[in-house]
C-alpha cells in the first residue's frame, strides 16, 4: 500500500480496503503480492477487487443504482439461475433411464 506498513493493519476499513484495490488496479501491486505481505487470502481481496470494480461502473453511469438496487437485481439474478438450473436438473431426471440418476428422497 504504496510503501512500508509502519504498523500492523488488524480491521480493514473501507478506505484500506479502496487503497489496496486502486494499488492493485493501477500495477502498483498484485493479489498475490498483497495476500502475501498482509496475510489475507486471495480470495478475499479478489473479491474487493471485483466489489470496486462493480462500484466504480456503476459510479460511471449517466443513471446511478443505489445499493439497494444493486444487491436487488444481483438476487434476482441469482434466483433466476437457481431456477433454470433446477429446471434443467428435473428434465435430465425424467429423461433419464431409471438407474442413472438417482432418486430424490
Amino acid at each position: 500500500m504504496n510503501g512500508k506498513l509502519e504498523e500492523e493493519i488488524r480491521r480493514w476499513t473501507v478506505r484500506r480496503k479502496s487503497v489496496l484495490v486502486m494499488d492493485i488496479i493501477q500495477g502498483k501491486t498484485t493479489v498475490m503480492e498483497a495476500s502475501c505481505a498482509f496475510d489475507l487470502p486471495v480470495s478475499a481481496i479478489e473479491q474487493w477487487v471485483e466489489d470496486g470494480k462493480r462500484g466504480l461502473e456503476n459510479a460511471l453511469r449517466a443513471n446511478p443504482l443505489d445499493v439497494r438496487e444493486q444487491y436487488e437485481r444481483q438476487i434476482k439474478d441469482l434466483q433466476q439461475a437457481y431456477g433454470e438450473a433446477m429446471l434443467e436438473l428435473r428434465i435430465r431426471k425424467k429423461s433419464a433411464p431409471s438407474g442413472d440418476i438417482e432418486e430424490e428422497k
